[in-house]
This record gives structure tokens, C-alpha cells and sequence, in this order.
């Protein structure tokens, strides 16, 4: 699938996102500067489309460079339990500090969430035998003690409805002055890029790194770092969406091969395709109501999940 076809795709689907919702927008009213239709558009519509771009394109590049530096097809932000240590760090800075910000809480869950997937990496290196889906159960397992734990509090502080908007991804209730904390997701994409090469350096193990005369620890760090604050600022802002960064590298690599620095392009259009196709089919599903983003990308999401794993012979690594 060439980028352009990806690109093409991507531009329909948004034209489409912007004109789908319960208020009925013409496009007419659009050029007679409707005031109540610009407003809908302005507040409502075009952020949510950004968001959902930026999302789409930011964790699917995320589950990339994890899948690089773990070496591991099945390894992902949701099964490495990188979202779970986000939303017990967003839950901590609730629980200690009230009335903190916005910048304050992702600075909170962005710690958490990059100690816990150092945790998970330095477990991964002491394991021996490192199957192709023994890792990501081993940090689903992970994953599913740290949510308990975020949940145990939750409910011991009357929390359980501000978490409730964690666990299921959701961008109905994005609107302007809410999303601006995604954009930080770009600039992490373009660094991303231009250390792509130095990734898959380091994919190949610390030996073969150090010999390149790859500073192996800094690389490595720095792709952790990228994963953890994206992955903090998606939480955040939008909520959890699963599979993501699992399913998009996987199906990239399929057509593409194992290039990382051919494939972010590539991995980043698609994400945005998915993630803009998943949550049109939200609203019109049970249309004039919605569903969440999370139902539908974790429904379609692990099936494919599920293909992948019955093909993983062939795919994994």
C-alpha cells in the first residue's frame, strides 16, 4: 500500500469526520459563514479531528520503536503496561495533589509511566527464553496488576468515575482548549524519525550496538522516553485505546518489510486511517449516539490481534 493511496484515504475520512455528528452541518452553511455552524466547527469538529490524527499517528509510531528495542512483534504501549502506569500516575497526582494542571498530571503519569516500562524492559532482559507471546502476556499480567492496584485506591477515594474515562479511549469529549497537550506528540514523531536508524541499531541487541559504537543505554532511553510521554499525553487527554501500537506496526510490516525509518511514514498514515475509519464507524453505528473509540478499535483491534498471533510462525519474531 503506496503512501499516496494512504494519504488520499486519509483526506476523504477527514472531510467526511468533520461533516458526521448529531448536529447537521451542509457544507454550504459552512461558506455562508453560518455562525452556529462555524462554531460547532471550530469548537468541536475540527479539534476532534486533530486529535484523532495526531493519536492515530503518535501511538502507532509508539508501538513501533517498542517493537524495534524489544526485538519483540507482540510489544506494544498496551501490552508492555505502559498505559496502566500512566493512569496510576494521572490517579497519584489526583489523589496528592488536587488542583493540579493539566502539564502537571502528565508530568506525573510520564514519570510513572516511564519507570514502569523500564521495569518491564529489565525484566524482559532477564528473561532466557523470550518467546514471541510470552513477553506481551508477561506485561498484560503486568499491566493487569497495576490497573487492580489503580482501581483498589480508586474505589477507596471515590475515584472510580474519574478513572471510568481512562479505561475506554473517547473523543466525543474533545473540544478546543482541551487537546492543545497532543501537539506534543508531533515534534516526538519527528525525533522518532531522524533516530529511526539508531533504533533498529539497537533492536539488534547491546553487543552488536556497542560494537557500532551505538551509545546502546542513551538510545534505548530515549525511545523509552518518546513512547512514555505520548503515551501519558494519549491517556490524558483522550483515555486508553488497545492494540494501537500493537496491530498497525504489525500490518505495515507485512507489506513493508522491517526497514523502521521507511516504515514510520507509512506506520504513522495508517494509525491515522484506522484510528479516523474506527471512530467514524462509532458514530454511526448507533447514530444519533456514539460509542466509545476504545470498544470499537478493541473489537476490531483484537482480531486482528488474534490473526496475528495464529500467524505468528511467519510474522513474529
Amino acid at each position: 500500500m503506496k503512501k499516496r493511496y494512504l494519504f488520499i484515504t486519509l483526506i476523504i475520512l477527514s472531510f467526511l469526520s468533520l461533516f458526521i455528528g448529531v448536529r447537521d452541518i451542509k457544507i454550504w452553511e459552512i461558506f455562508n459563514f453560518s455562525k452556529g455552524s462555524l462554531q460547532v466547527m471550530i469548537l468541536s469538529r475540527i479539534p476532534r479531528l486533530v486529535s484523532i490524527i495526531v493519536v492515530g499517528m503518535s501511538m502507532s509510531i509508539s508501538g513501533l520503536i517498542m517493537q524495534a528495542i524489544s526485538r519483540n512483534k507482540f510489544v506494544s504501549p498496551t501490552t508492555a503496561a505502559t498505559n496502566d502506569w500512566a493512569r496510576l500516575g494521572i490517579l497519584v497526582a489526583m489523589l496528592l495533589f488536587g488542583s493540579a494542571s493539566y502539564v502537571e498530571k502528565l508530568l506525573i503519569a510520564f514519570a510513572f509511566a516511564l519507570g514502569g516500562t523500564f521495569l518491564f524492559m529489565k525484566i524482559l532482559n532477564k528473561i532466557k527464553y523470550k518467546n514471541a507471546i510470552f513477553i506481551p502476556l508477561l506485561g498484560i499480567m503486568l499491566g493487569n496488576i497495576i490497573s487492580s492496584v489503580t482501581t483498589f485506591f480508586a474505589y477507596r477515594y471515590d475515584m472510580v468515575q474519574n478513572i471510568s474515562s481512562w479505561l475506554q479511549g473517547n473523543f466525543a469529549l474533545i473540544i478546543k482548549g482541551r487537546y492543545e497537550l497532543l501537539y506534543l506528540g508531533i515534534p516526538l514523531v519527528v525525533i522518532a524519525y531522524i533516530y529511526s536508524n539508531k533504533f533498529t541499531i539497537a533492536g539488534m541487541g547491546e553487543e552488536f550496538s556497542v560494537n557500532l559504537g551505538l551509545n546502546y543505554n542513551k538510545v534505548v532511553t530515549l525511545g523509552l522516553v518518546i513512547v512514555s510521554l505520548i503515551t501519558s499525553v494519549t491517556v490524558l487527554t483522550v483515555g486508553s485505546i488497545p492494540f494501537l501500537g500493537l496491530i498497525i506496526p504489525n500490518i505495515v510490516s507485512l507489506y513493508n518489510g522491517d526497514n523502521l525509518r521507511e516504515n514510520i511514514p507509512h506506520t504513522a498514515l495508517l494509525g491515522a486511517v484506522f484510528v479516523l475509519a474506527c471512530d467514524i464507524l462509532s458514530r454511526v453505528l448507533i447514530y444519533p449516539y456514539e460509542l466509545t473509540i476504545g470498544v470499537v478499535v478493541g473489537v476490531i483491534g483484537s482480531g486482528i490481534f488474534l490473526y496475528l498471533i495464529l500467524r505468528r510462525k511467519e510474522y513474529a519474531v
